[in-house]
């Protein structure tokens, strides 16, 4: 098993089931794998991470859990790193999901990627008037330099930190910008919080 596998599963155990999201993400997961790999591979996901529900009500929540089993599942059976999953659905969610059902929110955060990833820690606020039971995570930004960002990330819920890599990716897609991004500091690896540096061409061509 390998490492980044080990640390989800770790932090699984570790995590409070209480915590609920919304059926939103688990539809998106769902999306992702159908559109990506086909529906019987979603069915095999389904079977594969032992969650009984076949279908998820967008506005209705759900076990952090079942999005974290669906996860685990889906990199079981595709045969791709669960870090691989991650960042993938990280891209999906910006890319498809956010764009479909809060698209106007996105384009809120202004017109270039340095404008939204300023924007960010405020962006939650925007969305929790759609969502009110959304349990969001905090995000601080320093600008060090043209083209190059500090993003901390700060969350109750544990192993996502790829998830968040793939959701810069895909802002960077977004806003058609190719952009580079290290983590500097890995909560799962015993830091306070995740700490990304992004970096991309403020003059591309």
């Amino acid at each position: 098993m390998s490492q980044s596998h080990s640390s989800w599963l770790n932090c699984r155990v570790k995590y409070e089931e209480k915590i609920q999201m919304y059926g939103l993400v688990n539809q998106a997961v769902q999306d992702l794998v159908v559109t990506k790999f086909g529906e019987k591979s979603w069915q095999d996901v389904l079977e594969r991470s032992g969650v009984k529900e076949t279908q998820f009500i967008s506005s209705q929540s759900y076990p952090d859990q079942t999005t974290y089993d669906l996860a685990t599942a889906a990199s079981e059976v595709l045969g791709i790193s669960l870090k691989d999953v991650l960042i993938a659905f990280g891209e999906w969610w910006v890319l498809d999901t956010a764009q479909k059902k809060y698209g106007h929110l996105l384009k809120s955060g202004g017109p270039t990627l340095r404008d939204f990833l300023l924007y960010l820690p405020r962006f939650h606020s925007s969305v929790e008037i759609i969502y009110p039971d959304l349990k969001p995570p905090e995000f601080e930004v320093e600008e060090a330099a043209p083209g190059h960002i500090i993003l901390h990330y700060f969350s109750d819920r544990p192993g996502l930190t790829w998830f968040v890599y793939g959701l810069i990716q895909g802002l960077g897609a977004f806003h058609s910008v190719e952009v580079t991004i290290e983590i500097r500091d890995y909560k799962d690896h015993g830091a306070d919080h995740d700490v990304f540096i992004i970096r991309w061409d403020q003059n591309p061509g």
